[in-house]
């Protein structure tokens, strides 16, 4: 997920989208903070890879 926003408590909300979704397991999770970006209407590509044990 990629939040962008200038307000702490939009990236609470997000996060606790985030673990709820997860219901009792951890959720794995990098924060990282962005000022700003280069250019305007810049995107920015995330890449991830989730394994299910069964």
């Amino acid at each position: 997920m990629l939040v962008a926003s200038q307000r702490q408590a939009d990236l609470v909300t997000a996060w606790r989208v985030v673990r709820d979704g997860f219901g009792d397991h951890d959720v794995p999770s990098t924060l990282m903070e962005v000022t700003m970006l280069g250019y305007d209407d810049q995107l920015v590509e995330i890449e991830s890879v989730a394994a299910v044990l069964d």
